[in-house]
């Protein structure tokens, strides 16, 4: 009975996980930028009306692009380290707590994981757009063949003499998918689930701060506006209600 008890919770927190991975090779056979027109100008434009900073000479930049020519060694190598977080950190926690006996938020976790996944892909086919780097190196043209860039992450490569994120972005074949940003989205989720189990401060401090760090990170390295993270907060916070109104029932009967 214990068993069948164990392979039944754990094949229900595995199982969103399977879900996600098919569903993102999936959608790489359906590019977003073939069902809708990509935005390359609009949302820069409001970035910069909205966030805009002065560089020395009088000339209005977004914040991304002030990062790409004021930037630190520090940052660079922190923003990397946080960025590297963005999957891993959610999924040790789960795997902790499943091991703690809390199988309960490691379901959760997982679920509500898929969920914010499901928010974030539907707005990438919504509204297609370009990330900073995008605009700072090609301009407002859609160059639909674009491969993906390090961006600011390459001066992290550079200090490290490991050209990680120039491997792992150089296989990105869609560079169309930067609203929301779902980099931002998943820490928070983990982070929401930390705070239902008691005495559980460290961890609650740790995702906290990873997730202010990626969310830095994120427009520190060109890789995203700060709309695009403020919207992958909402998209984390609609994907867990999503989840906690309509799936996690489904245990609860």
């Amino acid at each position: 009975m214990e068993l069948n008890k164990t392979v039944k919770d754990t094949s229900l927190i595995l199982l969103p996980v399977v879900i996600f991975i098919a569903v993102y090779f999936l959608l790489g056979l359906f590019p977003n930028y073939k069902f809708g027109t990509v935005d390359t100008e609009g949302v820069y434009n409001l970035e910069k009306a909205l966030f805009g900073m002065t560089l020395e000479d009088g000339t209005r930049v977004i914040p991304s692009e002030y990062f790409r020519i004021h930037h630190w060694a520090v940052f660079d190598v922190l923003s990397g380290l946080f960025y590297l977080c963005w999957v891993p950190l959610p999924f040790i926690y789960a795997i902790v707590l499943y091991f703690q006996g809390r199988q309960d938020l490691a379901r959760n976790i997982t679920w509500a994981f898929l969920m914010v996944n499901v928010v974030g892909f539907i707005g990438y086919y919504i509204y297609p757009s370009a990330p900073p780097w995008y605009v700072m190196d090609h301009g407002f043209n859609v160059i639909t063949d674009t491969k993906g860039s390090a961006a600011g992450f390459a001066n992290c490569d550079a200090i490290t003499g490991i050209q990680f994120f120039h491997n792992f972005y150089d296989k990105n074949a869609n560079v169309f998918a930067a609203i929301p940003s779902l980099h931002s989205a998943y820490n928070p989720i983990a982070f929401y689930y930390a705070m239902k189990k008691p005495r559980n401060r460290i961890w609650q401090t740790v995702l906290a701060i990873v997730s202010v760090g990626i969310w830095f990170s994120a427009v520190y390295s060109g890789h995203h506006y700060i709309i695009d993270v403020v919207l992958g907060i909402l998209a984390s916070v609609a994907g867990i209600a999503i989840y906690e109104r309509f799936i996690k029932r489904m245990w609860e009967k």
